[in-house]
């Protein structure tokens, strides 16, 4: 039995699964949304103004504008029903590829394959 043929099997598992192709129709219609990109642009803009200014010394006084800004302008990424679509496929997928990691850790420490439960696992 070869374990990296049946982890890329799974890979294939994986990439055939609806919440994969929800994440990617998802990601797709991020980027073909013409209200969306100059927004998250203008988070980047944001975040590298702050970051300059962090490495400039400034203080966090002088920061603020630029942290209100950020907060307004992701407000309004939150709020696009594209970038809602994909929040929610990008939880399902992550739900999915948690599920996954724990039941093969699980089998890793010796739990039955057939049986494990990982909702059983006490969260951190």
């Amino acid at each position: 039995m070869d374990v990296i043929k049946m982890a890329r099997e799974l890979g294939k598992a994986i990439q055939a699964d609806e919440r994969y192709k929800n994440i990617l129709v998802a990601i797709e219609k991020n980027e073909a949304d013409t209200e969306l990109k100059p927004l998250v642009d203008r988070v980047q803009a944001i975040q590298t103004k702050y970051q300059a200014g962090i490495d400039a010394g400034k203080t966090q006084e002088d920061l603020d504008p630029l942290d209100k800004e950020f907060q307004e302008v992701y407000a309004k990424i939150m709020q696009n029903e594209n970038m809602k679509n994909y929040e929610s496929a990008q939880k399902e997928m992550d739900s999915m590829m948690k599920n996954i990691v724990q039941i093969l850790t699980l089998c890793a420490n010796g739990a039955d394959p057939n049986t494990c439960d990982p909702s059983k696992i006490p969260q951190k």
